[in-house]
């Protein structure tokens, strides 16, 4: 089933205690749909360029599956850069230079081939811009899902609380879970979440794994212990095309199928931190994902006998 992917296309220039970038070809959009490639056929990308991005980067979106038909390229500005610095326990990160630049005015076009999308991801963009792409969908999609940041719960609450009236399943972190609730306990945050209109919520925990709530159902995934993590950028994303990829190609949106897909989410997430920026995503061998979700599979599978 076609996927539609909506978020940023951009550069990074990443520094962790492993080593440094220059830079490199970053941006939720990018991370989503090549993950998602792995799972699904039909990748649609929706996103803006300016004319410093080079040919070559599309083309390694192109050469994974992913159509960029839907990518804007204003060929007399810049591409957003971001770059950071990662703390030696690579749970925490500085920003060191945000430029929004072609993604400061982003208005997002959606052709005419993409109109009979299936599945929707929403990446990190403003919930203004997110509300806008539904909108402009001649037809509800199957399945929403979006991704947001404590950015946007600080200067756009309300669009965003609005914004999520309108999706299934929202996927953010547990400091933005108890941003966005007021609630500690992730437990009760994920009620109070699920109130303001998702269906579904991911609450991610980085290295600590993953939590898919649905009504009173709760299913978590752990992360998988790694011998080197050289670099977390861009891993919830790869987590989400991991996740909504996973639903397109089976075409199953029940909460049984969800928690697969959290499995092959986390699976696509391991390897994209085991290397800097996309590079161990793009390419990946068919037994290396089997091999991984495997891997999942092993960590907690047990059995036990109750008296």
């Amino acid at each position: 089933m076609s996927l539609l992917v909506i978020g940023s296309v951009a550069f990074d220039a990443i520094e962790t205690p492993f080593g440094k970038t220059d830079k490199i070809i970053g941006g939720a959009a990018t991370y989503i749909s090549l993950a998602a490639t792995y799972f699904t056929k039909q990748v649609n990308l929706v996103a803006v360029v300016g004319g410093d991005f080079p040919q070559t980067k599309i083309d390694i979106l192109n050469e994974h599956g992913v159509n960029t038909s839907g990518l804007q390229i204003k060929k007399d500005e810049k591409s957003f850069f971001w770059s950071g610095k990662y703390h030696n326990d690579m749970n925490s990160r500085d920003t060191l230079v945000t430029e929004l630049n072609v993604l400061g005015t982003f208005d997002p076009v959606i052709p005419e081939t993409y109109q009979d999308c299936q599945y929707l991801m929403l990446g990190n963009l403003s919930p203004s811009v997110q509300s806008t792409v539904i909108g402009r969908l001649k037809n509800r999609p199957k399945l929403i899902v979006m991704d947001t940041m404590n950015f946007w719960m600080q200067i756009a609450l309300d669009d965003l609380k609005k914004t999520l009236t309108l999706v299934d399943v929202l996927s953010i972190n547990d400091e933005e879970a108890r941003q966005l609730s007021g609630e500690y306990s992730l437990v009760k945050a994920s009620r109070k979440i699920l109130d303001m209109g998702p269906k579904f919520l991911i609450i991610k925990k980085g290295e600590h794994g993953a939590l898919l709530f649905h009504g009173r159902e709760v299913f978590f995934a752990p992360a998988l212990p790694l011998e080197e993590v050289f670099d977390p950028t861009g891993a919830g994303d790869t987590f989400a095309g991991g996740f909504i990829g996973y639903l397109a190609g089976t075409n199953d949106i029940s909460f049984d199928n969800m928690k697969r897909a959290v499995i092959y989410g986390s699976a696509m997430a391991s390897f994209c931190v085991e290397k800097f920026g996309t590079e161990r995503i793009v390419n990946l061998a068919s037994h290396e994902l089997d091999d991984r979700v495997q891997d999942f599979i092993d960590l907690v599978q047990f059995q036990i006998s109750l008296a």
